[in-house]
């Protein structure tokens, strides 16, 4: 049998307590690694003392519990040996320091968990103290109340008041966490004046407020002790949302740090919620790893009910619902604090068990889109920003000698995020300007603002750490984004490009799917521009990616941990021709990463120095100047599959350097944003192996002009071609018809696009074939009818379309028609009877009347009517 003074014993407040605290003591120090994480958490060992003696108090004279004591040594000795592990990390082991901080972390918020079931072991005894009171009140009420036995009674009674005052009074919690003075009992006992009736009456008025029958504050609803800005806004659209009839449950989300939890303490203390349910609010964190046990305990505890005794979780269920049943007579709102994806199923629960009095208040870093539209909390603006920004770092007070403008460079690299505002504010507060501006230089070279403060760091990493244990392969799909400029959006088609090869996912719809995992998490946002939810038919081009730059820059981080040699994705990120040391300084050595992203101003001049990358499989390449040379050391990248380049700017941009594209053995995915293709004659380029082409806004007209060489030679495998955007375009040239093995062809919002060729019935392999919003395309040539492999034709926003071609029922293989907003469409040909293939037909309402004479006959064909959804988001979506 284990003994109390195994634990508790000893003048430290137990051995193994003293033992740990003087570990952190010792490791504080010696190492600078995590240097305020263990200052904190020795700063709560120190308030967490009271309660270790009032429990060995306690064992002495009523005996202690057998299970509260064997969970408390054994979380005492994890505490030991993860402060043991901590104390062999080196600091340039970045990943064992992070990985160890959350272990940390972890095992402090379980160590609070294990706090509250003992604190509420000294409530329950001091209950049943209550209990003994009354019973000498009634004996004292029996026998006549003279002076001496009043007296007598009296200070029973006071004795006993002192007795519960210190146990209720053990710990302090951290601030925020828990009601602030909640263990305290501030008044005393009245004077021998007071009757004794008076007198217990009045504390048991004090234990009820202790314990939440006042307002449901008992360890629950924590106190709004920090300053807070931005939030007025949000909480007048949570109370719109939340409040409403019908609505039962309301996610708020946002990446760690944005403030979550304290817009849901904000909404809990706002004075018309306060006044709807009274003493039913109650506020529950969930955390990562969720025991629900110790929450059905925390809401019993909450309203001063007796706690069930949980056999298992099932009971525990039942008691849930029970509770929830009966306290839910009254208006009742229930707030789950830091909801993780692990707790998915409670959420499903609640939202089965739905009761009209009844809302719930999620705060969680995942949307959960399942239980409705979520709330997404945003970022700051600039004057919220800089307000939070001068309380953190004290401008008005200790710190007023620094300059605005130097305020306002610093707070530029916070983004917006409340939780970076915070930290490097108070690691700036009282230094003097010569450290804020040395801040700004290593800014400015390349270190990020997470080396500022761990915290800040592990916050966001956390939901990584959760991401990967689910799917490392999404992880990674959130490091690709930060090969891409800073706020711009990310062409989805381009996402759809790198990890079809990087990843070997085969389906365009599972990269969007991956997309959507991330938006839900709120590690990127997921836009579309214009696009009919229903219409599920590959055609991502107004699909677009966004990633909040505090995300990019953990993205950036986390992908610069390693040694550049040995790095997975080199970010290169440069400014005029200053390359970076390392890579003027390099001998030839070989780098391994997989994937290479370089970003040029417009003053670059295109000199580039050797590079040996062997293992890189997608290079990614953004500019902003007038004409832009491909790097020569492209050619000896013999695994490169993926080549991405971009000209950001309003006009397209003149590529030279095509010819070293021949040496690419293995490329199989090309894709151009704002380039000027030069004619193919004057370089011709020999691609075997290039399978997919995409031309984004792409200046295409000559490319194609006065061409002696033959296509099919150059391109002999490719199998899709995308042409978006290209308005120089007015007629697809013959040769391209030559690509027999194409599959998939689409050219969109080319709107000088005017005919087809004749040549296009060449494409006899061709399985889809797309042409929306080519608004001056008016008819098809008749050999379209040799298209007979055609599984899917979209000439949808065509408007200048008068008639499909004759023989269209020659495309026998044909199975859906997409032709929405062909207004000037008046009838339809006969032989579209032969289309028996034909499944499904997207229209409005006035081409379906067309339809209708052959619906009999085409039974199997299904016409689906869609309403025009008219956006004009698109004209903002490119990047400038």
């Amino acid at each position: 049998m284990v003994g109390a003074d195994d634990v508790f014993g000893g003048a430290g407040g137990g051995i193994l307590f003293t033992v740990l605290y003087d570990l952190l003591k010792e490791l504080i120090s010696k190492s600078m690694i995590y240097g305020p994480l263990l200052k904190d958490i020795l700063s709560a060992l120190d308030s967490y003392r009271p309660l270790i003696k009032q429990i060995e108090a306690s064992n002495e004279e009523l005996g202690y519990r057998k299970e509260e004591v064997e969970k408390f040594k054994a979380h005492m000795k994890e505490g030991i040996k993860i402060v043991k592990k901590c104390s062999k990390v080196r600091k340039w082991n970045i990943y064992k320091k992070y990985k160890y901080a959350n272990k940390l972390l972890g095992w402090d918020s379980a160590l609070e968990r294990l706090l509250k079931v003992l604190q509420a072991q000294g409530v329950r005894d001091g209950k049943e103290t209550l209990l003994s009171v009354k019973r000498i009140e009634r004996t004292v009420t029996e026998i006549e109340m003279n002076s001496s036995i009043l007296e007598s009674g009296v200070e029973i009674l006071a004795t006993t008041s002192r007795h519960m005052e210190k146990a209720l009074s053990g710990v302090e919690m951290r601030s925020g966490d828990v009601l602030e003075g909640m263990y305290r009992i501030e008044d005393r006992v009245e004077t021998k004046s007071c009757s004794m009736e008076a007198g217990i009456k009045r504390i048991e008025d004090r234990l009820d407020t202790q314990n939440g029958a006042k307002g449901g504050a008992w360890g629950v609803v924590p106190e709004l002790t920090q300053f807070t800005v931005g939030l007025d806004e949000p909480l007048k659209e949570l109370k719109m949302k939340l409040l409403k009839d019908g609505v039962s449950m309301l996610v708020v989300t946002a990446p760690g740090g944005c403030g979550k939890t304290t817009l849901a303490t904000k909404f809990c203390q706002d004075e018309e919620v306060r006044d709807k349910f009274k003493n039913n609010i109650f506020f529950v964190t969930v955390s990562k790893k969720p025991n629900l046990n110790l929450i059905v305990e925390e809401l019993y505890q909450s309203k001063g009910s007796q706690v069930p005794d949980f056999q298992n979780e099932v009971i525990a269920v039942d008691c849930l619902h029970e509770f929830l049943n009966q306290t839910g007579k009254n208006p009742l709102l229930l707030v789950l604090d830091d909801v993780w994806s692990e707790s998915e199923s409670l959420l499903e629960m609640f939202d089965e068990w739905k009761m009209p009095n009844c809302k719930i208040l999620v705060t969680s870093r995942f949307a959960f889109p399942r239980f409705g539209s979520p709330y997404n909390l945003k970022s700051l603006s600039d004057e919220e920003a800089m307000a939070l920004f001068i309380h953190s770092a004290y401008l008005g007070d200790i710190s007023s000698h620094v300059p605005e403008d130097l305020a306002r460079q610093v707070l530029k690299h916070c983004k917006g995020f409340p939780l970076a505002i915070t930290v490097v504010g108070r690691s700036l507060c009282g230094q003097p300007i010569e450290i804020w501006q040395k801040r700004l230089i290593e800014w400015s070279k390349g270190s990020s603002i997470l080396n500022s403060d761990h915290d800040l760091l592990v916050c966001l990493q956390s939901s990584l750490d959760a991401l990967e244990k689910e799917s490392i392969t999404i992880k990674e799909c959130f490091l690709d984004l930060s090969s891409f400029l800073e706020d711009q959006r990310i062409p989805a088609t381009t996402l759809i490009d790198i990890w079809g090869e990087s990843y070997k996912i085969d389906e365009d719809w599972l990269c969007i799917a991956n997309l959507c995992e991330l938006t839900n998490r709120n590690l990127a946002n997921l836009i579309v521009t214009r696009k009919d939810p229903r219409e599920v038919d590959g055609y991502y081009t107004e699909h677009f990616v966004t990633l909040h730059d505090i995300l990019r820059e953990l993205a950036i981080y986390l992908s610069s941990v390693e040694s550049i040699e040995q790095r997975k994705r080199l970010i290169i990120d440069m400014s005029g021709d200053h390359f970076p040391e390392w890579w003027t300084e390099q001998k030839c050595q070989p780098i391994n990463a997989h994937l290479l992203s370089i970003s040029t101003d417009g003053n670059f001049s295109s000199k580039w120095p050797n590079m040996q990358l062997p293992q890189a499989e997608v290079v990614i390449l953004n500019f902003q100047s007038k004409k832009y040379a491909l790097p020569t050391f492209l050619e000896k990248m013999d695994k490169l599959k993926v080549l991405i380049v971009t000209k950001y700017g309003l006009l397209p941009g003149e590529l030279d350097n095509f010819p070293l594209l021949g040496s690419l053995l293995h490329l199989k995915r090309i894709r151009f944003e704002r380039i000027s293709i030069p004619s193919i004659s004057k370089s011709p380029v020999q691609l075997e192996s290039l399978e997919k082409i995409s031309l984004f806004m792409c200046k295409i007209g000559q490319a194609f002009s006065n061409c002696a060489v033959k296509l099919v030679d150059l391109l002999p495998n490719v199998v899709e071609m995308n042409i978006d955007y290209c308005n120089d375009l007015v007629e697809l040239p013959a040769m391209l018809c030559d690509l027999i093995s194409l599959k998939k062809l689409s050219i969109t919002n080319s709107h000088k696009l005017s005919a087809l060729p004749e040549e296009i019935g060449k494409l006899v392999n061709l399985e889809m074939l797309r042409l929306r919003s080519c608004t001056d395309l008016s008819e098809f040539p008749d050999s379209i009818q040799s298209l007979i492999n055609l599984t899917y034709l979209d000439i949808s926003d065509c408007f200048s379309i008068k008639e499909l071609p004759e023989h269209i029922g020659g495309m026998r293989s044909l199975e859906v028609l997409n032709m929405r907003q062909c207004s000037r469409l008046q009838e339809l040909p006969t032989s579209v009877l032969n289309l028996e293939q034909l499944k499904e037909v997207i229209c409005d309402e006035e081409t379906r009347v067309l339809w209708e004479p052959f619906l009999s006959v085409l039974k199997y064909t299904h016409v689906r009517v869609v309403k025009d959804d008219i956006n004009l988001n698109w004209l903002h979506k490119f990047p400038t």
